[in-house]
């Protein structure tokens, strides 16, 4: 069983990446208007789903803004009417990602698969056809991987390297299978491309990455500060290249502390589940948005459209590359900026500035030592291992986490019961001393800016 892969696609999309990478904002605009009329028509045609939400919208009405957003948690509800493929049903594809071999596998021969975390309430299922694979690979090949500087003039395509990924391996992410399908499809690249799970106690992590000695590490920014820490211990020694960041939001202090470490430059992107390569950071440090291939629209909390320049309380976004599955003025949690003014780098596209994920590395005792725990390792063991996606840890103090739940009564009271057990189980394995799990059961879980989970917050003096 292979995975997916359409040759002619990725010429053709490549070709069209590569002519707008310095075209005029004009162009850009007429090719996201005409990806956007296509994308309408055919999910009108074949999605039963959009089919309904676009009843009272006229075929020739171009207006985006007269279709109603739509929510994760909605269209998982109604996924079978939402594809336009009536061969995939959500029964058959979970029970299809539930085997750990079909990471990167092609599903009925010509789908990849991956989920979603469940940091907005409602875990998701995503499935990419041949044409989207291209462009995502064609947006990380040739906007995120530019040459700026250097040493990248001699080898813009990173054939010299060994890449390590550190993140969420235990199951069907878009960045493991990414991964895992560059793999598959190269298979040169299996001694110099290799993932490293985040769930790994930190000693082992590190006792594998000098193993490996990778020269571009790609990861989330919280994991990023955790093996800067390491190198400035001496534990940690790889003579890194780049570090590519994403995922997470990238403060100031963490680019700095980070490049100090490791004497590199660290090149950040937005990406998410549901369109991986959204934007990329330029050698100004401008994240710029590929709207060649997606409409992101900023809005208020009332869904109204927020000017330039001022920042939003979410995001619609509309991807113009998925065809199976079409994500229209779908919401995002993201507090965004979009900028009109030019970037000094020259790039057509806007830059934004987003605020995604923004939770703490936890600090608690070892014996003899402080351990870290990683916000991302501590919501993938609540998600996979307790079955809790709406939740949120405080640390009280180097012993203790206070986790508050929404559920109430005896079902609280069972849900804290699994999910102590889950968290004990998983700091030990880790090298804590043994930790207390207090519980606030029936609390509303508060959210940040982004309108996301505020999850793992730390003590504070």
């Amino acid at each position: 069983m292979g995975t997916v892969y359409d040759p002619f696609s990725v010429v053709g999309v490549a070709a069209s990446v590569l002519a707008l990478n310095n075209a005029p904002p004009s162009s850009i605009a007429r090719w996201q208007t005409q990806r956007l009329d296509q994308l309408l028509a055919h999910a009108r045609e074949t999605s039963a789903f959009y089919r309904e939400r676009m009843r009272h919208v006229r075929k020739d009405e171009v207006a985006l803004q007269a279709i109603e957003p739509v929510c994760r948690s909605e269209l998982m509800e109604r996924f079978d009417d939402w594809v336009t493929d009536p061969r995939l049903d959500l029964p058959s594809l979970r029970d299809f990602m539930a085997d750990p071999v079909h990471v990167a596998q092609a599903y009925l021969g010509q789908y990849l698969l991956w989920e979603s975390s469940g940091t907005s309430g409602q875990p998701g299922i995503f499935v990419q056809d041949a044409q989207a694979l291209a462009v995502y690979d064609a947006l990380e090949s040739l906007r995120r991987c530019q040459p700026a500087v250097g040493r990248r003039w001699l080898d813009p395509f990173y054939l010299t390297e060994r890449m390590a990924f550190v993140g969420a391996t235990q199951g069907h992410f878009a960045s493991f299978v990414g991964v895992e399908r560059l793999r598959q499809l190269q298979p040169w690249l299996g001694p110099v491309m290799s993932s490293f799970s985040i769930l790994d106690p930190v000693e082992a992590l590190v006792e594998q990455l000098n193993d490996f000695s990778p020269t571009v590490l790609a990861t989330y920014p919280t994991a990023a500060v955790m093996l800067a820490e390491e190198a400035e211990r001496g534990h940690l020694h790889v003579h890194l290249h780049e570090i590519w960041t994403g995922g997470e939001t990238l403060s100031p202090a963490m680019r700095l502390r980070i490049e100090r470490a490791f004497q590199c430059r660290v090149r950040n992107s937005y990406g998410t589940s549901e369109f991986i390569a959204m934007g990329s950071e330029c050698a100004h440090g401008g994240l710029h948005l590929n709207t060649d291939w997606l409409v992101l629209e900023p809005v208020d909390e009332h869904q109204r459209p927020v000017p330039p320049g001022q920042p939003s309380c979410g995001v619609l976004l509309t991807n113009l590359a998925n065809r199976v599955q079409p994500l229209i003025r779908y919401q995002l949690g993201d507090h965004v900026c979009l900028h009109e003014e030019p970037c000094p780098c020259g790039s057509p596209f806007p830059v934004i500035e987003v605020a995604g994920r923004q939770d703490d590395i936890l600090h608690m005792q070892g014996l003899g030592r402080t351990v870290p725990l990683l916000p991302l390792a501590l919501s993938t063991v609540m998600e996979e291992q307790a079955g809790v996606f709406d939740f949120q840890i405080r640390q009280r103090n180097e012993h203790t986490l206070v986790l508050r739940l929404p559920q109430a009564g005896e079902a609280g009271r069972q849900m804290l019961a699994r999910c102590r057990t889950v968290l004990q189980d998983f700091a030990a394995s880790q090298g804590t001393t043994p930790i207390r799990v207090l519980g606030e059961l029936g609390q509303v879980v508060p959210r940040g800016r982004s309108g996301k989970l505020c999850r793992i917050q730390a003590s504070r003096p």
